[in-house]
């Protein structure tokens, strides 16, 4: 089953103390790029939500968000302290007097709070703490969940696409078939003018005649084309079909599908078969398209 590196999950829970908010957002990347938005009390977990994010979502650029809001009577863990930022915050406005000009006083305000220890870490209950990790990663497992689930639905939404398009190009590689056959007396008539052309020459060379036939035999035939492309094709049937998702499988496959139509575009030397290549070529575009965002 194909897996979309595009996806979206959120979940809300609240217990006795806290109320958490978990939000996922996967976008398409060449690896596993995880970017994590946790509060500070939290902060020394960030590993270990890297580690459940690798285990399920695997490749994409992810942003996992998580927010902690305190419940009824709980008291925040961190808070101002009010006499040293009012310290820092009388100093700088005599530095900024002392130096000629009237500051902004939110301005200074906000300077102040950045300042160092401009905020109190109340000790909390280490069993607390615990309880509410429980229930933060209770929150994650569901908001991943809930990511899978969304790049499944879009995986089959693509694979459906992926259907659609090779059926496309197998259609315009029959027509091809079809008329390959009416490009085949038509070379075999110049073959032959050319040969009696040589056989009229009095300086008829038969290495000569073997290496000019050899060379337009080998320059017209499609037929090994094909073949080929027509077991490119199965093969990419195959693999969406496959219970893993494997979009770089996919994209190496969609690569040497290109390779047989360019091919057979530049040995046909028909117009028609030409006009059957630039159709195949649009729609194996879509193809390589869609397999950029394939996990």
């Amino acid at each position: 089953m194909l897996k979309s590196m595009t996806g979206y999950g959120v979940s809300n829970i609240e217990s006795e103390s806290i109320h958490v908010t978990v939000e996922i957002k996967t976008l398409n990347s060449k690896f596993l790029d995880i970017y994590c938005r946790i509060p500070r009390q939290f902060s020394e977990r960030e590993i270990e939500v890297r580690n459940l994010l690798t285990q399920s979502l695997e490749r994409g650029k992810v942003e996992f968000t998580l927010s902690v809001q305190p419940v009824g009577k709980t008291v925040a863990s961190t808070s101002v302290n009010r006499a040293l930022v009012g310290a820092y915050y009388n100093d700088l406005s005599a530095t900024a007097e002392n130096l000629g000009f009237i500051p902004d006083t939110t301005e200074l305000l906000r300077i102040a709070l950045q300042m160092p220890n401009a905020y109190n870490n109340e000790t909390v209950d280490e069993s607390d703490k615990e309880n509410d990790w429980t229930q933060i990663k209770l929150a994650i497992v569901e908001a991943i969940r809930k990511c899978s689930i969304f790049r499944e639905q879009e995986g089959k939404m693509t694979s459906d696409k992926f259907t659609d398009y090779i059926n496309t190009i197998q259609t315009l590689l029959d027509k091809v078939a079809e008329q390959d056959k009416l490009r085949i007396p038509a070379v075999r008539e110049r073959l032959e003018k050319q040969v009696r052309e040589l056989l009229a020459d009095d300086n008829f060379d038969t290495n000569r005649f073997e290496q000019e036939l050899i060379y337009y035999v080998e320059k017209f035939d499609i037929s090994e084309e094909k073949i080929r492309l027509a077991n490119h094709l199965t093969y990419f049937t195959e693999t969406l079909e496959a219970p893993e998702s494997n979009g770089k499988k996919l994209n190496f496959i969609a690569q040497e599908i290109g390779r047989e139509i360019n091919t057979i575009g530049s040995k046909a030397n028909d117009a028609t078969i030409q006009h059957l290549v630039v159709q195949m070529k649009d729609e194996l575009e879509k193809i390589k398209e869609q397999t950029m965002n394939i996990i």
